[in-house]
């Protein structure tokens, strides 16, 4: 995910390993200025009326509303107590999903075989029962420097969907996917594995700039038996290909694979198609959905149907 496309009277080039560091330098500072601000305000605002009287009426700003994408590592303690009901309330709407889906055709020997105990009267249907090699849910992730906040959050949500479901993938990319189910599987809740994903799993090639086409054909090419007509898939990311070709066709056959599908953007939707964002070419094939806080992640999960 890049921020490398240039406004008006500026030619695009690709995104540089420094312009990331750069960007993500800017978002930490301004997320400590900002900090900085609120509680020199707060104190401000204490002296003058009274620390009782702030403590019983004053505000703070919910956290609910604050952007994945300027959350520091400070605020992980406080994410990981909202997060975690949120992603049992998704795991179940989920689990419901599939469980629609998950009947086979009539099995008619046990059908009759079942009806004899009740004088032949066919009560209980009884279906062929189904294999299950793939997995129910796949969750494709940016994890680029770039959506490094956002990447927190995701770490969060993957810890704590993989406590709740047996049948789960994780696909990370930036221009390649790597497979890292196994890797958030093996970490505790809320414990920052940043480092080891990005140090052991492989989602890059040839540079570090995130490439969505290129990830996509890739997921293809190397991870598409992993969907499967019951799989629900989710993919988290800003939708920011550092101007290279998108490559919809790659995502539209990884979302045809699925039962269902849904894109989480972390970006408000009035950035997209600003820049190198092609957010609209991509919901063309795949629903997207603004979710840059908790509070939209919260409406995300309660709009979600059952059925």
């Amino acid at each position: 995910s890049g921020g490398g496309g240039g406004g008006e009277g500026g030619a695009w080039r690709p995104e540089q390993l420094s312009d990331r560091y750069d960007r993500d330098e800017i978002r930490g500072r301004v997320g400590a200025f900002r900090r900085r601000v609120e509680t020199e305000a707060a104190r401000r605002n204490a002296e003058v009326r009274g620390r009782d009287r702030i403590s019983r009426y004053g505000v703070r700003d919910p956290l609910e509303r604050k952007d994945f994408l300027l959350t520091g590592k400070t605020e992980a303690a406080e994410l990981h107590a909202v997060i975690a009901p949120l992603s049992r309330k998704l795991a179940a709407k989920l689990a419901a999903r599939q469980r629609r889906h998950a009947r086979g055709t009539i099995d008619i020997r046990r059908t009759l075989r079942a009806a004899m105990s009740t004088g032949g009267v066919p009560v209980r249907p009884a279906y062929k029962r189904r294999t299950r090699s793939r997995a129910d849910i796949v969750l494709l992730c940016d994890m680029s420097g770039s959506v490094a906040g956002f990447s927190r959050f995701t770490m969060l949500l993957l810890q704590s969907l993989a406590g709740v479901f047996r049948r789960v993938r994780f696909i990370g990319f930036v221009n390649t996917c790597d497979d890292i189910t196994d890797l958030v599987r093996e970490s505790q809740f809320g414990e920052d594995i940043s480092e080891r994903v990005s140090r052991e799993a492989q989602m890059t090639r040839w540079h570090g700039s995130s490439d969505y086409g290129s990830a996509f054909e890739d997921g293809v090419e190397h991870h598409l038996h992993a969907i499967g007509p019951r799989t629900t898939v989710l993919i988290l990311g800003d939708a920011r290909t550092n101007g290279t070709d998108p490559r919809v066709e790659a995502l539209r056959i990884l979302v045809r694979q699925a039962k269902h599908a849904a894109w989480l953007n972390p970006e408000r939707a009035g950035l997209w198609d600003t820049g190198d964002s092609v957010a609209s070419l991509y919901a063309e094939v795949v629903d997207m959905h603004e979710v840059r806080n908790i509070e939209q992640l919260r409406q995300f999960v309660s709009r979600l149907p059952v059925g």
